[in-house]
């Protein structure tokens, strides 16, 4: 396959000039202390145990107050009989993906580990189905997707819900008394990937972080040279709305996985196909080069978008157990 971006030795130099948008922290500050109207953040999230078929898992159907204290849903996801408390997983998903069915994606709670995938507000349209609307009002003009929606500045985008979405998620999940609030990591795979690596600069204190090929990093460069979407969504924005792209890249930028990349500092896992042309790995390099914590990756020379698949769970089961052997806790080994 012929190369689509950077040779491998340019993407592991690369530190392209990325400047942190004026008043970044203070924006994600005040968007984590916001509190929604009529006391809504009060509410206390939901976890109904369903059954999945599943007789060696226990399966919880899950509602979270997000955003504004809207409910996001979820699975969560634990190994029938386990008394904790244990390692937990926290998982947000690709572009277009939702949360799917009861008995979907077993593997981390076969290893021992709680598993909470949260649903991603708006999608569920693609390989799985999903339960959270998205019932903010986009851009007036937003090009079909999400990288649009709300472009007009970083209050009213997308992502500032979905990344809100997902710190809740984790903080219910460090109170849940069957799970090691020590011992929680958060990945995703492409849009799950830029979500993780956000949620590692903005929450302290995680076990691990594994972005998966991520998605929404160093987004400006990302929307000149990817040729197939979701980025594309930002070029037709651009062609249409020629007098907007100083402002439109600033907006993103409160969004972008390179900054976030700064602020974290737990433990990584990266991977990274050479051969990607839907998250190009210049992009991912970008924020894996700028991580502030200790870091690895797995590169996946002659792979596209899907990465490394499942030779890549295999590098992941293996990282988390022994990132949790090395942690102190109750139940180091889940096995």
């Amino acid at each position: 396959m012929p190369s689509v971006d950077l040779t491998l030795a340019e993407c592991r130099a690369y530190r392209p000039e990325l400047p942190l948008p004026d008043g970044f922290d203070a924006f994600w500050s005040e968007t984590l202390d916001e509190k929604a109207p009529g006391g809504a953040t009060d509410r206390q999230p939901r976890f109904d145990r369903v059954d999945s078929g599943l007789v060696q898992i226990r399966t919880y159907d899950v509602s979270i107050p997000g955003y504004d204290g809207r409910p996001v849903r979820g699975w969560l996801r634990m190994p029938a009989g386990s008394t904790g408390p244990l390692g937990c997983v926290v998982e947000f998903l690709g572009y277009g993906r939702g949360r799917g069915l009861a008995h979907e994606q077993p593997m981390w709670a076969c290893a021992g580990y709680a598993h909470l995938v949260m649903d991603t507000r708006g999608q569920g349209w693609s390989s799985a189905t999903g339960d959270t609307p998205d019932t903010d009002p986009g851009s007036a003009g937003a090009v079909p997707g999400f990288l649009t929606r709300g472009v007009e500045s970083p209050g009213t985008h997308y992502y500032r819900r979905v990344f809100t979405d997902a710190v809740r998620c984790v903080q219910a999940m460090r109170e849940h008394p069957e799970v090691d609030p020590a011992r929680i990591v958060v990945t995703g795979v492409s849009q799950g990937g830029g979500i993780a690596l956000a949620v590692a600069g903005l929450v302290p204190g995680l076990a691990g972080v594994m972005p998966d090929v991520p998605f929404l990093c160093n987004i400006p460069r990302a929307a000149r040279i990817a040729a197939t979407p979701p980025y594309t969504e930002i070029a037709a924005y651009l062609r249409l709305h020629r007098d907007r792209v100083e402002p439109v890249f600033r907006t993103l930028s409160y969004f972008d996985g390179a900054h976030h990349a700064t602020r974290a500092t737990a433990p990584a896992l990266f991977s990274i196909a050479m051969a990607d042309d839907i998250c190009p790995p210049s992009t991912c390099f970008t924020a894996y080069n700028r991580y502030a914590g200790p870091k690895e990756v797995r590169v996946y020379e002659f792979n596209g978008h899907e990465g490394g698949t499942e030779h890549h769970r295999a590098e992941q089961l293996a990282w988390v157990r022994a990132l949790f052997a090395g942690l102190p806790a109750e139940q180091a080994d889940p096995a």
